[in-house]
């Protein structure tokens, strides 16, 4: 599962490969993202590489080899962007229906993906491929609408009950009100777990832990991608 920037650039070389033969230089892949510096490109081919979209070759200049390509490009990778795989609320996987109806007295689980890690503490690049299934209670679950899990990185968010290694449930939305707590998307890039608030023009992304700093951005920067429903710990 890539960012959009992530896609951006595996797609900007796929072409130049496959017009040239070769890779483009550092500085030409940080012209066509419009990034300010070549440090943002090293951390995205890093990324690319780690998801095994890509291959750096050593002791070799601009030897980059592409090793799968995203659907959108053709290939059968995980789709682009912080779009996670998500199941209808009200529809559980057929294991959970089994077992539901082998036990009417008990309460039926909906499976749901584990997309990845979610930063509770400074912002984290994510989000990654579907590592494991999660069992969530029906109840946790809205009837009408899309839901996801993340696994929790941090401490940042103690304080509203979140702890590292805690997974949380996240409803797919694009809108939050001040006080949720929300999966947001800052700079198309990073996502972090945090208190929303609107704060004269600008979106805050509050911490539930004061050593943290509350961060402010442009609301062009946020994007919300989901709010907070419910949270599963194991001892």
């Amino acid at each position: 599962m890539l960012t959009k920037k992530q896609l951006d650039l595996l797609e900007f070389i796929h072409k130049r490969l496959q017009r040239d033969g070769v890779p483009p230089s550092f500085d030409e892949m940080k012209e066509a993202l419009d990034l300010r510096s070549k440090s943002g490109i090293h951390r995205l081919i890093t990324a690319l590489e780690e998801r095994g979209f890509i291959r750096r070759l050593a002791h070799r200049a601009r030897a980059i080899e592409i090793l799968r390509l995203p659907d959108s490009l053709g290939g059968t990778a995980e789709p682009q962007g912080f779009a996670p795989k998500v199941i209808d609320g009200g529809q559980a996987s057929p294991r959970a229906a089994a077992a539901a109806a082998a036990d009417p007295m008990r309460l039926a689980a909906i499976e749901l993906p584990v997309m990845g890690r979610i930063a509770a503490g400074v912002p984290i690049e994510a989000i990654s491929q579907v590592s494991h299934q999660v069992a969530v209670p029906g109840g946790m679950i809205s009837p009408n609408g899309q839901h996801y899990a993340l696994e929790v990185k941090g401490d940042s968010m103690i304080e509203a009950g979140i702890n590292d290694g805690d997974i949380v449930v996240i409803r797919e939305a694009e809108t939050a009100d001040n006080g949720d707590i929300v999966v947001a998307l800052v700079e198309g890039q990073e996502a972090t777990l945090k208190y929303f608030q609107r704060q004269g023009g600008m979106i805050a992304l509050e911490a539930a832990n004061p050593v943290y700093e509350t961060r402010r951005y442009r609301e062009d920067q946020v994007q919300v991608q989901g709010r907070l429903v419910g949270l599963i710990r194991t001892y």
